[in-house]
């Protein structure tokens, strides 16, 4: 029985229980990369001597620093700092250590303290600067650490009695850069040595190096002080008198460093008033400042001449007396201090001489006058601008110049006085000086009135070789007044003779006629017979309307009778009949007149110029409304929608004709529709539910519609500037839809499996390319396109390509019209070439093989970059195009918004047998890469698109933005 029991006793206990089978968890690895500190220690300690620690130094300051390494690195640079004994060695570490503290997401509070304790051991001066330095730049990474930029200036005020001039450079440089008002240095153990004196601010400590013994610390010092003023610290003004003390420094970047600290200090004080040496006299601060910086136009440094004109230009505050007096090199009587009779009479009786009646008018007022001393300018300053445009060098005169116009253009009665300078400098020897002066007359015109021999000297700069130079004449013409009809004949026969030597400057020259006209009515109004060649009793001529000096006299007239209504009583009958014809050829050049007796034609100028703002309202008000009547076509049979789509882009294409304020907008809007409209006739219902073989034709015209709107989406993205991002994501949805359109009509037309597979997988890249790209954008594209595709975006990177074919085929039928928000202050880039007008009839004639030059000139509005994007497209009868690049210095820019080019493009063929044409057109570059910001976030990719292709290369093309010239070239067989 117990041996039963004790079985039963064992069998309970001896249960065996199976545990199930678990995988061990996998060993996951860690990926870390070497430490830099570790790398560096190894190699700094495999140094057998300093020259080979320098090399690794350089090496390793070549290689990128992760921020979590930078302490690291810096501790053993300081350990191996500590150890080196040469000097060159310790001064690349140094230096390290500044370039280490800049790394981003490391805050260098952490070394602070070590950096600082190695300056208490440095002997050597180079390396002390190095490490001042470097703690400059750390003290630039910490601005929310003001205790420790204030013990920064307090190191640098403890090392400012260095022997070396390096050192104490870098102390300035430092309380330059960190020094505060508010916390007052003191002479205790870790403020400035004693020889500073007790409590004192960063300002007395920098203004104490004004009189340093080493020119480069009083440089050093002047440059500190304007560093303090640009942070916002306010110069206090008893810094004045010894800035002016620096002013006859002999070194010349301290006069330079000068110059700028007393006009800094004449735009603070400008009001205050200041005496005079060795006089009772006092004047304003910004006077003193003018006269004592118009001294230093004449200093024997071209460079701080230089500086010294530009900095008169911006002390627009001086008084009207000393500023006449920078224009005369004699010392006006107005600053010169005069004693009164009754001065003069009191000195004579206190004398105790009185007149004896032996000389005549000896006791008659005489004024002594020691001009040294009681001269309220300094005479060397007398002059200053005359001096300044006198000088040897180039860029002083271009710095006189453009200091004239800026004080011209503040004070009229200066700009008067000063004409003649200006004027005179129009014969100078160097292109850019002249080019300079001519930009600044035209800047004051509205100030001043030229005689007849200013008008002159002005008007010989019209036989210059220079297009710049002409034309730029040219415009100053246009906004200059005078003050004679003896004035307008001469500009009249100038610009005549101008247009015969000269005839690629007609356009300019017409234009400056026009404007000189329209200036001057009166005056041209008694020489309307002579310039007609009219007779009160005779007929004479008629003159030829191919003349282009005939159409300049028209136009001068015509331009003067808009403003004289008694004018066109001299006109004879061909001049009404030469006016209608250029009314209609030259519309921008002829203004609309009221001829007696004659119909009024209403032209599109006489209504703009009727109608105001209200009219540009309006425009506005039709455009909303169109853009609204649209977005109701969902609700239309197809026919209808067409129709409605049709009517509105004709409507917006006439408002972009009559108002030019909106026409940018207005054919953005066009050109978006006639997406919409190319897109819905490709998605007819005919097209999809036919057979394939039945439908060839149709997928044609689909494939080609496909590929006309991708070509107007990169017309609507590149061609006009302005977009707003919401506008943008409209444009690339439209070019996702042609491209799912493309990708349908690829499926249907060429079954290949490999191929449908590629073109799946690069539309799925450029779904998820738009969602990256737009995605701030997807709220406003509600229940679009791209909308209904990333909700089933899981099911199209499942399906097969066949199914995802089927799938976008009808989101693409379903998806509606995805409404335009009325764009703002969208501008199209536009160009006109000017030159060759192809109107002539005489080929270019050259020898088969070699080249002809053809001058081209265009203008070009709203252009963004066009030295990288504009090109020029010359094509052949032949089918031959060639593509010329001009150069950067082809290009000018006359306004904010206009750009001018004027290149050279060389022509070449073989022989041909008779002349033929050949078409010149601007191209305007482009490239997806430069507006997408993909390009630049490729990182960015998420997890669900692992396996598919890289993003697609970036799109370039070119896009024709001018009207196309044709012109007569005649290549001609080689002679034998």
């Amino acid at each position: 029985m117990a041996a039963h029991l004790k079985k039963r006793v064992y069998e309970e206990f001896s249960k065996v229980v199976q545990i199930p089978h678990e995988e061990a968890p996998a060993k996951k690895l860690r990926l870390s990369k070497p430490s830099k500190s570790a790398a560096l220690h190894i190699d700094l300690c495999k140094a057998a001597n300093a020259t080979d620690a320098l090399q690794y130094l350089l090496e390793f300051a070549r290689k990128p620093v992760e921020a979590e390494s930078v302490e690291g690195v810096i501790r053993i640079l300081l350990e191996h700092y500590y150890k080196e004994t040469d000097n060159s060695v310790r001064l690349k570490i140094a230096s390290l250590l500044g370039l280490l503290s800049k790394t981003n997401g490391f805050s260098p509070d952490c070394v602070v303290d070590d950096v600082i304790n190695t300056l208490g051991n440095e002997k050597s001066h180079q390396v002390l600067a190095q490490l001042l330095d470097s703690l400059l730049l750390i003290g630039g990474q910490l601005p929310e650490s003001p205790a420790v930029r204030r013990r920064l200036v307090q190191v640098a005020c403890k090392l400012l009695s260095d022997t070396n001039f390096g050192v104490r450079n870098k102390c300035l440089q430092l309380l330059g850069f960190l020094g505060t008002v508010e916390t007052p240095l003191t002479k205790d153990g870790e403020g400035p040595s004693s020889s500073l004196g007790g409590v004192r601010d960063v300002q007395s400590i920098i203004s104490t190096y004004f009189s340093d013994q080493d020119p480069r610390v009083r440089a050093a010092a002047l440059k500190a002080m304007l560093q303090l003023h640009e942070r916002g610290m306010k110069i206090h003004q008893i810094i004045y008198e010894q800035a002016c003390r620096l002013l006859s420094d002999d070194y010349e970047q301290v006069r330079s460093a000068a110059v700028q600290m007393v006009w800094v200090l004449s735009q603070l004080y400008s009001e205050s008033i200041v005496p005079i040496p060795s006089s009772n006299e006092e004047i304003r601060l910004v006077d003193d400042a003018f006269g004592k910086i118009s001294h230093m136009v004449s200093d024997g440094s071209w460079m701080v001449r230089v500086q010294a004109t530009k900095t008169l230009g911006s002390m627009l505050q001086v008084s009207p007396h000393f500023l006449e007096q920078t224009l005369d090199k004699k010392l006006m009587s107005d600053l010169r201090r005069k004693r009164t009779a009754h001065e003069r009479a009191k000195e004579l009786f206190a004398s105790g001489e009185f007149s004896s009646g032996r000389k005549w008018a000896d006791d008659a007022p005489k004024e002594k006058l020691d001009t040294n001393t009681v001269n309220l300018i300094a005479s060397g300053a007398c002059g200053a601008f005359v001096h300044g445009l006198e000088d040897e060098m180039f860029e002083v005169r271009i710095a006189a110049v453009e200091a004239l116009c800026r004080l011209a253009r503040s004070s009229p009665s200066f700009a008067e006085k000063c004409l003649d300078f200006l004027v005179d400098m129009f014969n100078d020897e160097i292109e850019e000086v002249r080019l300079q002066s001519i930009h600044v007359l035209r800047e004051i015109s509205t100030h001043i009135t030229l005689r007849e021999d200013q008008l002159d000297t002005v008007l010989a700069v019209l036989e210059d070789s220079s297009r710049d130079i002409r034309e730029a004449l040219h415009e100053l013409l246009c906004y200059t007044n005078v003050s004679t009809k003896e004035c307008i004949q001469l500009a009249l026969l100038e610009l005549l003779k101008n247009l015969n030597k000269y005839p690629t400057d007609r356009n300019s020259v017409w234009k400056c006629l026009k404007f000189l006209g329209s200036r001057h009515p009166t005056l041209v109004l008694p020489l309307v017979p002579e310039l007609l060649s009219t007779h009160p009793y005779f007929d004479t001529p008629e003159p030829d309307m191919d003349d282009p000096a005939y159409i300049a006299v028209l136009v001068l007239v015509f331009n003067a009778a808009k403003s004289c209504p008694t004018m066109p009583a001299l006109f004879s009958d061909h001049t009404f009949r030469h006016y209608a014809y250029l009314r209609d050829s030259l519309s921008h050049l002829v203004p609309p007149l009221r001829l007696p007796g004659r119909k009024q034609v209403c032209s599109l100028d006489s209504v703009d110029s009727g109608c105001g703002s209200g009219s540009v309202e309006s425009a506005k008000l039709f455009l909303q409304q169109s853009l609204n009547r649209v977005s109701t076509i969902q609700n239309l049979e197809t026919p209808g929608a067409q129709d409605l789509l049709n009517f509105t882009i004709r409507d917006l294409q006439r408002l972009g004709e009559l108002q030019t304020e909106l026409a940018g907008a207005a054919d953005f809007c066009a050109t978006y529709l006639r997406c919409q409209l190319l897109l819905m006739k490709a998605l007819q219902d005919k097209l999809w539910n036919m057979a394939v073989p039945l439908c060839l034709k149709q997928n044609v015209t689909a494939t080609a519609a496909a590929q006309q709107i991708l070509e107007e989406t990169y017309k609507l993205e590149f061609l006009y500037s302005g977009l707003e991002s919401r506008e943008v994501a409209t444009i690339h949805h439209v070019r996702l839809q042609a491209k799912a359109l493309q990708l349908v009509l690829t499926a249907r037309t060429r079954p290949g499996l490999d191929l449908l597979i590629s073109s799946c997988e690069k539309f799925l890249q450029e779904i998820e390319s738009f969602q990256r790209m737009f995605l701030a954008e997807l709220p406003h594209l509600q229940d679009s396109f791209v909308d209904k595709l990333l909700e089933i975006m899981p099911r199209l990177l499942s399906c097969k390509p066949v199914e995802m074919v089927k799938i976008l085929q009808t989101t693409l039928r379903q998806s509606g019209l995805l409404q335009l928000r009325l764009p703002e202050q969208i501008h199209r880039a536009t160009a006109a070439i000017i030159e060759p007008t192809g109107e002539s009839d005489n080929p270019l004639r050259f020898t088969s093989g070699l080249v002809v030059a053809l001058d081209i000139d265009a203008t070009l509005e709203h252009v963004q970059d066009p030295q990288d994007k504009v090109k020029v497209q010359v094509l052949y009868p032949d089918g031959q195009s060639h593509v010329i690049h001009p150069k950067p210095a082809d290009f000018r820019k006359p306004g904010p918004t206009r750009h001018r080019l004027i290149t050279q493009v060389y022509l070449s063929h073989t022989a041909w047998t008779e002349p033929s044409q050949v078409e010149v057109r601007l191209l305007l570059a482009y490239s997806s890469s430069s507006s997408s910001p993909s390009s630049s976030s490729k990182s960015g990719w998420s997890d669900s698109i692992d396996g598919l292709p890289p993003a697609e290369a970036a799109v370039e093309g070119t896009i024709p933005f001018s009207k196309p010239v044709k012109v007569y070239i005649m290549p001609k067989p080689a002679r034998r």
